[in-house]
């Protein structure tokens, strides 16, 4: 194998780096659904208030998506184990909800 052959190989197999186009667009996303949330709540005379609910929940979700995708890079490779325990957080924080909860009604 010539040394050109080596490290054209060795290129293709590297970590493309994600640059700065993909950074700005997950940027302006965020910046978009927060003017969304604020133009949702400051409509709240005219909208439905469980729309208004619904609507803030899913921007908050989508938030956290781009938010620990782009900027925390969960999607890259080796970072299963955060990713493991932040859904058991989530897990237990939702069941001692849900049991606070139960737990005042019943």
């Amino acid at each position: 194998m010539t040394t050109h052959q080596v490290t054209s190989d060795n290129s293709k197999r590297r970590h493309k780096h994600e640059g700065k186009q993909k950074h700005i667009i997950a940027f302006i996303f965020s910046i978009v659904l927060t003017l969304i949330a604020f133009a949702t709540v400051g409509a709240a005379g005219e909208v439905n208030p469980t729309f208004t609910v619904i609507l803030l929940l899913v921007m908050a979700v989508l938030q956290v998506v781009i938010q620990m995708g782009y900027w925390m890079h969960m999607k890259d490779k080796g970072h299963m184990i955060p990713i493991m325990f932040m859904i058991l957080g989530a897990i237990i924080a939702f069941t001692a909800i849900v049991m606070a909860v139960y737990w005042v009604w019943w």
